[in-house]
C-alpha cells in the first residue's frame, strides 16, 4: 500500500505509539454510549474502538475516506461503524448534535481546530465524556484552576460544565507520524450535562480576559459602569486587586448574573 503523505491544510499527525493508542481505549469511561471520533486519520485508533463499541467518525479529508471504507468494510457492513465525509464544525452546524443518543467523543484532534471542536463538544447535550489528544498548552488552558497563570476564559467555562477535568497523561512528538513539533496531552472532561451556558457568557469572558495581566476591575471598567462594577464587587466580596487568573468560576458566573440582570433593568 502507497505511503499516504500526512496534509498540513488538515493539521494532520498520524497517532503510531502502541501503547498510547492502549492507553487511550483504557481510560475509556464505563458505560453504554456511543462513540464519536472525530479526524480518524489512518484509523489507528479507530481500530481499537470498534473492537469494543458502535462508532461513528467525521473525516474531511476525501483521500483518507477511500481508505478507511475499505480498511473498515467489514464493520460498515456490519453497522458497527459509520463515517461521515464532511467538515465537523459542518455538521454540528447543521445537526446541532454529532449523534442522536448519548456519546463520548474519543479522538486525536487537529491542532488547529481543537479548541472550537472541544468549545462546542461542551455545547452538544448528546456529549457526555471528551477524550481528546490536544497540543499540551492547549490541554493546559482547558485544565488549569484558578490562580494558575494559564487559567483563562477556556478554564472557566470548563470548570462550569465539568464534573471533573484532567489531563491524563503526555504524547511525545515520536509517537506520531510525521512527529508535530509540540508535545501533546490527552484530556478528560467528564461533562455535567445539566448545565447550559447563556450564549453571552462568553462574550462577558472574553472583556474580563482581554488583558490578563491587568486588575480585572481595569478590564470591566471598559465595558460596565464604574459604579454598577463597584457594587457588584461588593455584593459579592471581591476585592479591587483580583487579576482575572485569580478569580474563580463559579465568582465569574455570579458576576455574569448580575450583569445581565442589571442590564435588563437599566
Amino acid at each position: 500500500m502507497e505511503k499516504v503523505i500526512a496534509k498540513k491544510k488538515f493539521g494532520q499527525n498520524f497517532l503510531k505509539d502502541h501503547t498510547v493508542l492502549n492507553k487511550i481505549i483504557q481510560s475509556m469511561p464505563n458505560n453504554n454510549n456511543h462513540i464519536v471520533e472525530i479526524g480518524p486519520g489512518l484509523g489507528d485508533l479507530t481500530k481499537n474502538l470498534v473492537k469494543y463499541k458502535d462508532t461513528t467518525a467525521y473525516e474531511v479529508d476525501t483521500d483518507l475516506i477511500g481508505i478507511l471504507n475499505s480498511k473498515f468494510a467489514k464493520e460498515i457492513e456490519e453497522k458497527r461503524f459509520e463515517l461521515i465525509h464532511t467538515d465537523v464544525l459542518d455538521a454540528w452546524e447543521k445537526k446541532g448534535s454529532l449523534y442522536e443518543g448519548k456519546y463520548d467523543l474519543i479522538a486525536n484532534l487537529p491542532y488547529y481546530i481543537a479548541t472550537n471542536i472541544i468549545l462546542r463538544a461542551f455545547e452538544d447535550v448528546n456529549c457526555e465524556n471528551i477524550i481528546v489528544m490536544i497540543q499540551k498548552e492547549v490541554a493546559e488552558k482547558f485544565s488549569a484552576n484558578e490562580g494558575d497563570k494559564e487559567f483563562s476564559s477556556l478554564g472557566v467555562i470548563t470548570k462550569l460544565v465539568s464534573k471533573e477535568c484532567r489531563l491524563l497523561f503526555d504524547v511525545p512528538p515520536e509517537s506520531f507520524d510525521p512527529p508535530p513539533k509540540v508535545t501533546s496531552s490527552i484530556l478528560y472532561v467528564s461533562k455535567d450535562t445539566n448545565v447550559e451556558l447563556d450564549k453571552d457568557f462568553k462574550k462577558f469572558l472574553k472583556a474580563c480576559f482581554s488583558q490578563p495581566r491587568k486588575k480585572l476591575s481595569k478590564n470591566l471598567s471598559s465595558v460596565i459602569d464604574k459604579e454598577f462594577l463597584s457594587n457588584i464587587y461588593n455584593e459579592l466580596n471581591i476585592k479591587e486587586t483580583l487579576r482575572p487568573h485569580e478569580v474563580s468560576a463559579s465568582l465569574y458566573s455570579q458576576m455574569y448574573t448580575k450583569v445581565k440582570n442589571g442590564k435588563k433593568r437599566g
